[in-house]
């Protein structure tokens, strides 16, 4: 008899399934929007804008009749005073839960003090010549802390806005399911430049709100949404978009996902 010996190897790929998004607690989740669109300063020496309200408005008119915002949990404010902001994240800190998402928005002047290293937003009630009123991006992240949300999103058409957070690429990670990106916690942030000014009539605007208007998908994260318009933006005007993660409040790779309503 011959001992023959015949050896076959075979390599035994697993891969986990991914639930679905209705599976990941998205339907015990609430969507809330924070909307900030100031045209008009109450100081003369600040120049007023044409924009950013209708900007915003036409925001709002698209997650509350395209995507799950409901109008209750939606914050429309036109001409924000400094006050006015700090209201509306203390209202969010009090009643979002960790399950909850949140995406805040914000058009008007924005300042960059280059020494200083700080960015801010400037509200209706924003004198020049005292920082006083003034909203910094460094207390804008100290309510980011205290907003518990699971996903927070922050998109920004102001002047200086890139300050806020550490940019990363939006397209180096391979594709992944949405359902993952929920299941991770995320605080991340897009805006319209980096430390440039912005112009009134924003491109920024016009491609985001029409990515979100065309869009026929049932989930879209933030990343692609930032990535089907980021290039439209650069082409037509002098604007670089940023996209990343923000500093220090607790992202952990996940994403915010915009939720289309039923037909």
């Amino acid at each position: 008899m011959n001992d023959n010996v015949s050896e076959k190897r075979f390599m035994v790929q697993y891969f986990p399934p991914v639930p679905a998004v209705e599976n990941m607690g998205v339907k015990g989740s609430r969507f809330y929007a924070l909307i900030i669109g100031v045209n008009h300063y109450q100081d003369e020496s600040i120049p007023d804008l044409d924009n950013p309200t209708k900007d915003a408005e036409r925001l709002y008119n698209i997650l509350t009749t395209k995507y799950v915002f409901d109008t209750a949990n939606t914050i429309f404010i036109r001409d924000a005073r400094r006050a006015d902001i700090i209201d509306a994240l203390d209202h969010l800190a009090k009643i979002v839960s960790p399950s909850d998402n949140v995406l805040i928005f914000y058009a008007g002047h924005g300042w960059w003090d280059r020494e200083a290293n700080i960015g801010y937003w400037l509200p209706a009630d924003a004198r020049k010549e005292s920082k006083a009123d003034w909203f910094s991006n460094s207390r804008l992240v100290d309510y980011l802390r205290a907003v518990r949300s699971k996903h927070t999103l922050l998109i920004a058409d102001a002047c200086f806005t890139g300050a806020i957070f550490k940019t990363r690429s939006a397209f180096d990670d391979a594709p992944r399911a949405i359902a993952k990106l929920y299941e991770l916690p995320s605080r991340k942030a897009m805006t319209s430049g980096t430390l440039t000014e912005v112009p009134d009539h924003s491109a920024f605007m016009k491609y985001l709100c029409e990515r979100l208007e065309q869009n026929q998908k049932k989930y879209l994260s933030s990343e692609q949404l930032f990535s089907s318009f980021r290039l439209a933006v650069i082409n037509n005007s002098d604007a670089i978009p940023q996209y990343g993660e923000i500093r220090n409040v607790g992202d952990e790779g996940g994403d915010f996902i915009f939720i289309r309503r039923n037909p």
